[in-house]
């Protein structure tokens, strides 16, 4: 019996890598070294195998005029890392609720919302944590009406987190105690987060160095943006920067991840530091900044 043979995989050359790296920095902000050229060449054979190409350049062609952009997302998901957990870097959900929540509802109408946005926001873990916080912690959250967002360039991640199901790995830093409260067991193993917590929040497309897309999103009084500058070169943390000044409410805050610094960016936040953490705050125009 004749075996098919089996066909090679695909080349990614020089300027392919190139042409490859300047469309994606164009579309998410994200530049790839030169040292990350095996990571990006395999998953770009993956997508041009996973699609029936047989060249980059086919794929690659396909890939940009195809109108409904589900080859892009499956792109942008299989080249940003979505790894995270519940209660990560837990010391900014407690200054929220002991310093920054109190502050922002100082003379504040009760007919206001407060808006919180995470982005990215991945899998869901971030808000789904914030809103465990609030609800745990914050005397306040029967008193205002609390707005929970989460945003994020990779659409598949945020079809899981509206489904809000999850593996053991990543509530390692739940206690039984919430896990028996706000999640209920199922069959594979996983557990579900609560139906209402679920429903309490909601999750948005967007891309943090686009304007147009930022600006469906509306105006924050506090955005967690941690651990996604550091993909991006300066000129693009500049951009992002501005974009989330034009949607941080004065007087609004703003979390980044542990390893990223404001100061390093841009000089539109000011820095505030609270006993628990460091957040960067949008200045007041009509006092001074406490």
């Amino acid at each position: 019996m004749n075996v098919p043979a089996r066909q090679p995989s695909p080349v990614i050359s020089d300027a392919d890598f190139v042409a490859f790296r300047d469309y994606f920095y164009r579309r998410t902000g994200i530049r790839f070294a030169d040292n990350k050229r095996y990571f990006v060449d395999k998953r770009l054979i993956s997508r041009i195998e996973a699609t029936g190409h047989t060249s980059f350049r086919a794929w690659f062609t396909a890939m940009r005029f195809q109108s409904s952009g589900e080859e892009l997302s499956a792109l942008i998901n299989v080249m940003t890392v979505n790894e995270t957990y519940f209660f990560r870097e837990r010391y900014q959900f407690d200054a929220l609720v002991r310093r920054i929540l109190p502050e922002l509802v100082e003379g504040r109408r009760r007919s206001d919302a407060l808006r919180i946005l995470c982005l990215p926001c991945s899998t869901g873990e971030e808000p789904y944590s914030i809103a465990i916080t609030l609800s745990e912690a914050w005397d306040g959250l029967d008193d205002w009406d609390v707005e929970i967002v989460g945003a994020d360039i990779d659409r598949s991640v945020l079809g899981r987190a509206r489904e809000g199901r999850y593996r053991p790995g990543v509530l390692r830093h739940v206690s039984a105690e919430q896990q028996a409260r706000w999640f209920r067991p199922l069959s594979d193993g996983r557990r579900e987060i609560d139906a209402d917590l679920r429903d309490s929040i909601t999750f948005e497309h967007a891309n943090l160095v686009d304007p147009a897309s930022m600006a469906r999103l509306g105006v924050f009084d506090v955005v967690f943006c941690r651990n996604v500058l550091i993909y991006f070169d300066d000129i693009t943390r500049r951009t992002a920067v501005e974009n989330l000044f034009e949607h941080v409410r004065p007087g609004g805050f703003i979390f980044l991840g542990h390893s990223e610094s404001m100061s390093r960016i841009s000089s539109l936040f000011v820095p505030r530091r609270f006993p628990e953490a460091v957040a960067y705050q949008h200045p007041l125009p009509s006092r001074s900044i406490r």
